[in-house]
């Protein structure tokens, strides 16, 4: 019989593993990046039947120290793979231009997606963490279904992907970075037909 544990991640860079039938007593506990007050485990994690997908954002850690990206682990807490975050490349200017993965996580059968501050939702194969898929939220204008033309995105932070219904809708945009010139960001919906 397999044992039910409560995961839990935090700025520090530190993913814990507790039992809940135990008063909640520490598992295992795995430091993963640097952390810091806008680094390490931010906004969540996600899991599947045998994985835990845990995004790190580490975006103002030392060169030699932060481990920005997304890591695959195992429910005993054993690395099973880690991608590195691509270097940035952000179609806006000013601040909160950075690789990191701050944004939470979210998995369905096979597929990790995961948000970057660069504005770019990226998915990746849940066995291998091969990158299948990657789309550069922030890069073009759009004209909205509300009616605002020319509205553009900008880092993908805070919430992950919400899937429902054969579709995958992603905001974009953190707090007036990146966004239209009249401070709007988007949400932005995603179909496997591109419908």
């Amino acid at each position: 019989m397999r044992k039910q544990i409560l995961l839990a991640g935090q700025k520090s860079g530190v993913i814990y593993a507790m039992d809940p039938d135990n008063g909640g007593k520490t598992v295992w506990a795995k430091k993963l990046g640097h952390g810091g007050a806008l680094g390490g485990i931010e906004w969540g994690i996600a899991a599947d039947k045998d994985h835990v997908y845990v995004p790190m954002a580490d975006q103002f850690a030392p060169a030699d120290k932060g481990r920005p990206g997304i890591t695959a682990l195992t429910f005993d807490g054993k690395e099973v793979w880690h991608v590195a975050a691509d270097k940035a490349k952000c179609s806006w200017t000013g601040g909160r231009c950075s690789p990191g993965y701050s944004a939470a996580a979210t998995s369905i059968p096979g597929v990790v997606f995961q948000g970057s501050l660069d504005g770019h939702l990226r998915a990746f194969d849940a066995k291998t963490g091969a990158k299948v898929w990657d789309f550069d939220t922030a890069a073009g204008a759009y004209d909205t279904v509300n009616g605002v033309k020319g509205a553009k995105g900008g880092p993908v932070d805070a919430t992950g992907p919400t899937i429902a219904g054969g579709m995958l809708f992603q905001h974009s945009g953190y707090s007036g970075y990146g966004g239209s010139p009249n401070g709007q960001n988007l949400l932005i919906a995603f179909s496997v037909d591109g419908k």
